[in-house]
């Protein structure tokens, strides 16, 4: 029998520091590929930025070959310019992704801690301890962005089959009568 093996790369995007993370499932089972940021603070241009986080993203699916990419999407915070340079990085990461047909899922940091640690407010060091824990990760790094990728490469992994809206369906009956709009 041959084992099913996927690669599930997982982005923490920002454009300041760009989290990811990877993750290899054989079988059920996941292990810990690798995790790692993209400084970003040394350039002033938001461009620039935008630019180096497509190349890196494009550079990480071109050597690790991911079947898919989780992405955290970016939260609703006061700051309408943050939001928005927030926004732009997860579209570049995407658009990274797209360009070589790579599936993407996003999640909210909410779902995603929830995942991780079972509580939706948890804080960053307690997400990074739980990965730490559930993948025998020897050393955590100083910044927590790289394991906040990571997170997300995991809560795909927890949430793989899954209807992502939030809904379950009991029946193919079920999925139907909610889902009139899709049969055509």
């Amino acid at each position: 029998m041959s084992k099913s093996e996927r690669i599930i790369l997982g982005i923490d995007p920002g454009t300041t520091i760009m989290g990811f993370g990877l993750i290899r499932v054989v079988d059920k089972k996941m292990e810990f590929m690798q995790l790692n940021e993209l400084q970003l603070q040394k350039y002033s241009d938001h461009y620039v930025k935008l630019k180096y986080i497509f190349e890196r993203t494009v550079q990480l699916i071109d050597t690790y070959h991911p079947d898919e990419i989780a992405i955290e999407a970016p939260f609703f915070g006061k700051n309408v310019q943050s939001m928005l340079k927030l926004g732009r990085a997860q579209g570049v990461a995407m658009a990274a992704g797209l360009s070589r047909e790579v599936p993407i899922t996003e999640y909210s940091p909410k779902k995603i801690k929830m995942a991780i640690t079972g509580n939706g407010n948890a804080s960053k060091e307690q997400v990074a301890k739980m990965l730490q824990s559930i993948l025998g990760i020897k050393e955590l790094p100083k910044n927590l962005d790289s394991t906040d990728g990571l997170a997300a490469a995991v809560c795909h992994f927890y949430n793989a089959g899954k209807i992502s809206t939030g809904k379950s369906y009991s029946s193919w009956g079920a999925f139907i009568k909610d889902n009139q709009d899709r049969i055509g």
